[in-house]
């Protein structure tokens, strides 16, 4: 996404889902914090990542396939 602030390094890794405790993945193009244990991709607005479950948007089956993390 073309001129939308960047997150600090520091808060990814810190930050976790409120429902899962899992790690997230930022997606940057969508400006999204992915939780692939809960199939949910929190929104970032103007560079703040809102972490409640009710804003954020459940992962279609497509996205869960292609966004998967890679294994170790």
């Amino acid at each position: 996404m073309e001129g939308a602030p960047e997150i600090d390094p520091r808060l990814l890794e810190i930050l976790v889902c409120p429902l899962t405790k899992a790690p997230l993945r930022y997606d940057r193009e969508a400006q999204e914090l992915i939780s692939e244990e809960a199939g949910l991709a929190y929104p970032i607005r103007d560079g703040i990542p809102i972490m409640l479950v009710d804003e954020a948007r459940t992962l279609r089956d497509d996205e869960k396939e292609t966004k998967r993390l890679p294994s170790p």
